[in-house]
């Protein structure tokens, strides 16, 4: 087994690799420049135009754009909802699945639209291969797509000179999905399929049993193999940092992630698109140190709390060390450590480390069960979220994200020199911090006041399936999650229940569009601003100074919001674990 840190730094080193190179031609696709991509799929944007009316010349303003992307969701939403309300009367249906219920129908879609990729549900027994692909696998192309034209949008901001023009959403979603996010599922897709990944539309296989078994007075003489279309979710799963899984085991079956080398590739895949939008933004705004700072930033962050993460993993449940059971690493126990719902072929440590990837991220997939890491651990990828997608964050939304928190860096640079400060040459201003302030303050005020009134009703705590702290780190987790749009749950949550399938439906709309309209706003108000030089008093947004101020404003706005939710959740946990450990 690769020790935690190799295996983390490779992860990063493979991923900064081949981002950069990415990145690069996201720039070039987004300024709309001839590549080899445009000479293979250009007709197909055409064509794509000539059929919806699209004139690519017509520049929108941030409201046209906003409205665009609002109603654009809507009649995604609407269209999954009723696709899943009529499931049962749709061709593709081998299984004969039930159509779904309205609460978890109004919950699936608006998780998928969102780019949460929340399931209250075991995809091989309830969804269609009809539901997977036109209505679940179409969403994680759409969704991922509105997240990245968000901080297309804001870059443009940036460099647009007394401008209202922002581009058109709509030709910059077909260049999206048509020129980075097909091609990119098509390649992977196909390794998935060479690796084992079943991709077909043929019905479920019964295996007949060598050693049949009674259960509830019958015998169980066959095995029933769910199969489907998995390989072509499983890419844009990843890529898109959406997360949802065909099967309820997500990346912990070996049909979704067959070898450790699968493994791997899923935490790159995960941290690919968010790395080379942070390449892309230096590009485009002729400033690589940017790329550098936002990139440095977003690594410190990590390393240490998913490090962390790995090594109370790795050192197990200090209840079990009086019991004489070794979680040492030996030839029965190979990875090690804690391995409760842990999948042998992959460890305890790449575990955590995948879970610190999918919560940094907001692809939230799990190759293991999150509900039984050490509390510490659950407790990294809380944090991770509850950061606000800051570190590497989703496709697009992360950098747009952490745009607006190096905007208020630079604000707070100036308040404490005692001038107005500009950020790549845009004075920043009292609406821009206003902007980011409301960006950066919605989610938190979803996560404590979902958590607190889930706590306080009786609907709320039947979800729960652990009483005390765990309970409460279950319920914290899923408004986490949901606020969040990362989709990534403590199994011991019963989230498919009425109250749960609102709620967090809520927290789902709320959390992405309160979230990211006022920054399309704020780029909108930047893109109206003539460009200033620099001056003597000009604050350096760039560099390990103003990096630690950035760092220094994000783990401030997290602890001051979240730290006594945590304490009462996983960090009274994990101190109950020592102290009973210590008592024996």
């Amino acid at each position: 087994m690769i020790p935690a840190l190799e295996s983390t730094l490779a992860v990063l080193v493979v991923t900064i690799l081949l981002a950069i190179p990415l990145g690069r031609y996201m720039a070039r696709v987004y300024a709309g420049e001839e590549c080899f991509a445009t000479r293979w799929l250009g007709p197909f944007e055409r064509a794509v135009y000539r059929l919806c009316g699209v004139q690519v010349e017509d520049q929108m303003d941030w409201k046209r754009y906003s409205v665009a992307f609002i109603v654009f969701s809507v009649v995604g939403t609407v269209f999954l909802y009723v696709l899943l309300l009529v499931q049962k009367g749709l061709p593709l249906n081998p299984e004969h699945f039930p159509s779904l219920s309205a609460a978890l129908s109004f919950n699936t879609a608006t998780s998928f639209v969102t780019n949460t990729n929340w399931q209250a549900y075991a995809g091989e027994s309830t969804m269609s291969y009809l539901s997977q692909m036109l209505g679940l696998v179409v969403q994680m192309f759409l969704s991922p797509a509105e997240g990245i034209v968000i901080v297309v949008v804001m870059i443009r901001g940036l460099v647009g000179v007394r401008t209202k023009a922002l581009g058109n959403f709509w030709v910059d979603m077909t260049r999206t999905v048509l020129y980075i996010l097909l091609p990119l599922s098509i390649v992977f897709a196909l390794v998935l399929m060479a690796q084992g990944v079943p991709q077909t539309l043929g019905p479920y296989v019964q295996a007949h049993l060598i050693a049949p078994f009674l259960h509830a007075k019958k015998e169980i003489v066959h095995q029933t193999i769910a199969l489907g279309p998995v390989a072509s979710q499983e890419a844009i799963k990843q890529l898109g940092n959406n997360g949802g899984g065909f099967f309820n085991m997500n990346s912990a079956h070996p049909f979704e992630n067959p070898t450790a080398f699968t493994d791997f590739l899923g935490m790159v895949t995960m941290l690919l698109i968010p790395v080379a939008l942070v390449t892309m933004f230096g590009d485009m705004v002729k400033d690589h140190r940017q790329t550098v700072l936002i990139l440095g930033v977003m690594v410190v962050l990590f390393l240490p709390f998913a490090l962390a993460s790995e090594h109370f993993d790795l050192m197990g449940n200090p209840v079990f060390h009086h019991l004489s059971v070794t979680q040492a690493r030996t030839a029965a126990n190979a990875g090690g450590g804690n391995m409760v719902g842990v999948e042998d072929r992959f460890g305890a440590g790449n575990s955590a480390l995948w879970g610190s990837l999918a919560t940094s991220t907001s692809t939230g997939a799990a190759n293991s069960a999150y509900d039984s890491f050490m509390p510490a651990s659950g407790l990294v990828n809380l944090f991770f979220m509850q950061l606000g997608e800051t570190v590497f964050g989703g496709a697009g939304t992360g950098l747009a994200t952490a745009l607006a928190f190096v905007i208020f860096a630079v604000f707070l640079g100036g308040l404490m020199i005692g001038r107005t400060q500009e950020y790549l040459g845009k004075k920043i201003e009292s609406f821009e911090i206003k902007m980011a302030s409301l960006s950066i303050l919605v989610m938190p005020l979803l996560v404590l006041i979902g958590t607190a009134v889930a706590v306080a009703y009786a609907s709320g705590r039947v979800g729960a399936f652990n009483p005390g702290p765990h309970g409460f780190s279950e319920i914290l987790y899923g408004f986490t999650s949901a606020s969040n749009n990362n989709g990534s749950a403590f199994g011991g949550l019963s989230a498919d229940t009425g109250f749960y399938n609102t709620a967090l439906g809520l927290c789902f709309l709320i959390g992405r569009y309160w979230s990211y309209l006022p920054l399309l706003a704020m780029a909108g108000s930047l893109a109206g601003k003539q460009r200033v030089p620099a001056s003597p008093g000009t604050l350096a947004a760039h560099g390990p100074l103003f990096g630690g101020l950035v760092i220094g404003v994000i783990l401030l706005v997290g602890a001051l919001n979240f730290f006594p939710a945590l304490g009462l959740g996983p960090i009274v946990e994990q101190l109950t674990h020592a102290s009973i450990a210590l008592a024996k």
